[in-house]
């Protein structure tokens, strides 16, 4: 089995202790983001979507890495809405060959969208862009997922 390069369970103490000392929701986010892509590659981007009171649309609450003009994304639309619609994680390997695909940057070329979820209720999900073409195994699914969660019960 692979490593992953992403240390989800010292970024999950990160959390909680930031979550201890009564740090808001969106620097959770943030420390989530930069945790993650702080692992290096493939993590080259990662936007932290969240659901808003309507559960219409994904707002972009926090980032790290290149700038998207994608702040708002309507569910079902693009593969961030996509697998909010279809309520299920993508590990998309090749961007390019998918028709839905709302580039955030020319640059990448695989994506991981993980849902960060309460039980049943989709709260929003953590988008990680790579310039890796297949940048993400299971393993590295499974890490991210397991910051998703935690995310989930501190949010």
């Amino acid at each position: 089995m692979t490593e992953a390069a992403l240390k989800a369970d010292s970024l999950v103490k990160q959390l909680h202790a930031a979550f201890c000392r009564d740090v808001d929701r969106q620097d959770l986010l943030r420390i989530a983001a930069k945790g993650i892509t702080d692992a290096g590659p493939p993590y080259t981007s990662v936007y932290m979507y969240m659901l808003d009171r309507s559960g219409k649309n994904l707002v972009l609450e926090a980032f790290e890495g290149r700038e998207t003009e994608h702040t708002v994304i309507p569910v079902g639309r693009g593969l961030c809405g996509r697998a909010v619609r279809l309520a299920q994680n993508l590990n998309i390997p090749d961007v390019a060959a998918e028709a839905s695909y709302l580039a955030c940057n020319l640059e990448t070329k695989s994506e991981l969208i993980v849902l960060i979820r309460r039980h049943d209720e989709i709260l929003g999900q953590i988008d990680v862009d790579s310039d890796v073409p297949n940048g993400f195994t299971t393993v590295e699914e499974s890490a991210v997922k397991e910051i998703a969660d935690a995310l989930a019960a501190l949010l």
